[in-house]
C-alpha cells in the first residue's frame, strides 16, 4: 500500500530551511546563501522512499516587509501552512524564540497539523546545555509533536527528521513519479541558480533587487549540449553596473559559477548566455512581480 505526506518548511529567514529541503532530496533545488529572503517563492521538493512518498515545500523565511515583493513572500509562507499534513518548523537553536515566530506559530494550536521543532545549527553551541534550555523555552512557548535538534551542515539528524515525517504519511496514491524530485519547471530552477550566484558574489542592496528570466532553453541536436539564454533584471542603473563589473568581469563569474551547477545538475555541457536590464522599482510593480512569476495569482 502506498502513501504520501504533505510537508510545509517554515521558519525565519537564514534558519536553514531551504538547506534542509536540498539535504533531504539529496539535489540542490532551493537556492542556499546567507542573505535573508533568499527563498522567494513556495518551492517544492519530493523524495520517495519505498511506498511512501514525502512532498515538502519550502517556504519563504519569516521577516520584516519592506516592499510589495516581500509582502507576496510573507504571504506565501502564511498560507503554505494550510491543509498540509505536517509543519516542520525550523529555528536556529542559537538564538532565542523570536516574538514573530511565535506569533507565526500560534494561528497553528487549532489546527490538526502535525508541528515539528526542528532546532538546526546544533554544531554551532559549544555548551550543550543551551541546547537542553532551547529547547525547554520552546516546549514551554508551543505544544510540538515533536522537537530534533539538527545540524544540516553537518548532515547530523537529518535522517530523524525524515523518519519522523515517514511516520505521519496516510495510504494514498503517489502524487508524482517515484524519480521525481521537484515540481519545478526548467527554467525556474535555472533561475534560481543564477540567482544564487548574485546572491553570493554580491553585498548590500543589490541582490535583493535582482530578478532572473530564462529567455531561451535548448538542447541542440547535433551535440550535448544546452543552450540556455538568461536576462538579470535589476532596479538601478548603478545596480547594472556593478553586476556586469569592469570590463563585464563580474557578470562573466556569476555565468561562470552558474554554469558549473546547471552541468552538475543537468548531466550535460551548458552554454550560459547572461545580459543585465534594468527595470526601475519592480518590486513594487504588481505587473512585475507577476511576470517574474514571484506572486500567486490570488494574491494579486
Amino acid at each position: 500500500m502506498t502513501k504520501s505526506v504533505f510537508v510545509t518548511i517554515s521558519g525565519r529567514t537564514n534558519v536553514g530551511k531551504s538547506s534542509l529541503l536540498n539535504a533531504v532530496v539529496g539535489e540542490r533545488i532551493a537556492s542556499v546563501s546567507d542573505k535573508p529572503q533568499t527563498t522567494r517563492t513556495r518551492i517544492t521538493g519530493i523524495k520517495t522512499v519505498g511506498e511512501t512518498q514525502m512532498v515538502f515545500m519550502d517556504t519563504p523565511g519569516l521577516h520584516k516587509p519592506k516592499n510589495k515583493l516581500s509582502n507576496y513572500m510573507l504571504q506565501a509562507a502564511k498560507d503554505a501552512v494550510n491543509d498540509m499534513d505536517v509543519v516542520l518548523f525550523v529555528a536556529d537553536c542559537t538564538r532565542q524564540p523570536t516574538e514573530q515566530e511565535l506569533a507565526f506559530l500560534q494561528p497553528l494550536r487549532q489546527s490538526k497539523t502535525t508541528v515539528m521543532l526542528v532546532l538546526n545549527k546544533i554544531d554551532l553551541l559549544e555548551d550543550k546545555t543551551v541546547l537542553m534550555q532551547r529547547i525547554a523555552v520552546w516546549n514551554t512557548a508551543f505544544p510540538f509533536a515533536e522537537i530534533i535538534p539538527i545540524s544540516v551542515t553537518e548532515q547530523d539528524g537529518v535522517s530523524l527528521v525524515e523518519e519522523a515525517v515517514c511516520r505521519c504519511a496516510v495510504p494514498s496514491p503517489h502524487y508524482f513519479p517515484d524519480d521525481k524530485i521537484t515540481d519545478q519547471p526548467e527554467q525556474v530552477l535555472i533561475a534560481e541558480m543564477i540567482r544564487e550566484q548574485v546572491l553570493c558574489l554580491l553585498r548590500d542592496e543589490v541582490p535583493h533587487g535582482v530578478a532572473v528570466a530564462v529567455e531561451r532553453l535548448a538542447e541542440r541536436e547535433d551535440k550535448d549540449l544546452l543552450d540556455i539564454d538568461a536576462v538579470i533584471y535589476c532596479e538601478r542603473d548603478s545596480h547594472k553596473g556593478i553586476l556586469i563589473g569592469k570590463k563585464g568581469a563580474m557578470l562573466k563569474q556569476i555565468a561562470s559559477r552558474a554554469r558549473i551547477q546547471l552541468e552538475q545538475f543537468f548531466q550535460i555541457q551548458v552554454n550560459l548566455q547572461c545580459w543585465v536590464k534594468v527595470k526601475e522599482d519592480w518590486r513594487n510593480r504588481d505587473g512585475l512581480i507577476r511576470n517574474f512569476g514571484l506572486s500567486d495569482s490570488k494574491q494579486s
